[in-house]
């Protein structure tokens, strides 16, 4: 009499998590705006509000102005 022994069959699968890729693209998308904000701006943000008087006013670079001379970025 022929006994056959049977191993259960095992599939490895691996699960990928994409939970970590989306936090680190939040977190660049953060910091590209941040450095946009810090070192670019010069009344953008706000003209979609008040318009061309944003640009005349700059409120984002007067309230950054020294963290952009400290950062690097020349502003005039």
């Amino acid at each position: 009499m022929r006994t056959t022994l049977s191993s259960p069959r095992i599939l490895l699968t691996r699960d990928i998590d994409v939970s970590p890729r989306i936090a680190v693209g939040i977190l660049l998308g953060i910091l590209l705006m941040g450095i946009f904000v810090v070192g670019y701006d010069q009344g953008h943000l706000f003209s979609f509000v008040q318009g061309q008087e944003a640009f005349d006013t700059m409120w984002m670079h007067e309230f950054y102005h020294d963290m952009r001379h400290a950062a690097g970025f020349p502003c005039h």
